[in-house]
């Protein structure tokens, strides 16, 4: 399944400024943490900095749920679940795609530990919902 599989009434929240990701801690407890991303061909795109909790959740438990909220209209969300890959982005490559997107340089967010990862979420399930649909 890949981020093209979202139907096109929700593709639009794939541009939204920010969601929210799930993933699970060493208590087995969902962890939330609110992240910027990027939606490509590929699926759901994140630069996380290694010194964070999410990233040893992830390499620990690549289950993740991603849940994007129409701030507009609350009663409509894309809930994306699927499985994390973790790969090294000590060049920055994606970080600066998604810094890009979103006017920042995220090494100014990185602090004494300048390194980060690239993940990419595959979706295993999408539910796209909206509870205005027939009212």
């Amino acid at each position: 399944m890949t981020v093209n599989t979202i139907p096109e009434s929700h593709r639009d929240l794939l541009e939204s400024d920010v969601a929210v990701l799930a993933t699970i801690g060493s208590d087995r407890r969902p962890q939330l943490s609110a992240i910027w991303f990027l939606a490509d061909d590929d699926g759901i795109r994140l630069s996380l900095n290694t010194s964070r909790q999410k990233v040893r959740n992830l390499r620990a438990n690549p289950a993740v749920n991603l849940f994007i909220l129409d701030r507009v209209a609350p009663t409509r969300y894309l809930e994306i679940r699927g499985d994390a890959e973790v790969a090294d982005d000590s060049a920055y490559a994606l970080a600066d795609r998604v810094g890009q997107k979103y006017g920042a340089d995220l090494r100014t967010f990185d602090g004494a530990n300048p390194h980060r990862v690239a993940v990419t979420i595959r979706p295993t399930r999408v539910n796209a919902v909206d509870m205005t649909v027939g009212h």
